[in-house]
């Protein structure tokens, strides 16, 4: 019973740290390239894509476990410390409130996934049409 709550403590620990880095990329005092690393791994944190899908026996999990902790801890180190102190009270106010909500990032996700389906969809058309003419050059060899 005490990994369990272990487990739960440090997913709660991730929830805040993740929040601490959306508060800090809005803050004009942190640097550029912090805002963009931030950026990346909270997109990656709320995305349903994985880098390594879980289905994938072992490895699947690979990216939770310990290229999210990396990502995070290199984002927390590169956000100035009194920012960092600031974002992090504010995100465990907020977060013993409330669950924040963004429907902005929802939106930008929902637009991600949907270009990326498009652009599937362009491919395949793309790929059909293309066996479609070498099926019909091959036919009319034949004849």
């Amino acid at each position: 019973m005490t990994a369990i709550k272990g487990w739960k403590a440090q997913v709660e620990k991730i929830k805040i740290e993740t929040y601490t880095l959306y508060l800090a990329y809005k803050k004009p005092t942190v640097p550029w390239y912090a805002k963009v690393f931030a950026a990346c791994i909270v997109a990656y944190v709320f995305s349903p894509i994985d880098l390594i899908p879980d289905f994938i026996p072992v490895l699947g999990y690979l990216d939770e476990l310990i290229i999210l902790p990396l990502g995070l801890t290199l984002a927390l180190k590169m956000i100035p410390k009194p920012v960092l102190e600031e974002c992090r009270e504010d995100a465990q106010r907020i977060m013993a409130q409330r669950k924040p909500t963004n429907w902005a990032a929802a939106g930008v996700i929902i637009i991600i996934w949907l270009c990326l389906f498009l652009l599937i969809i362009v491919l395949v058309i793309k790929v059909i049409r293309k066996l479609d003419l070498l099926n019909q050059v091959k036919i009319k060899q034949l004849l």
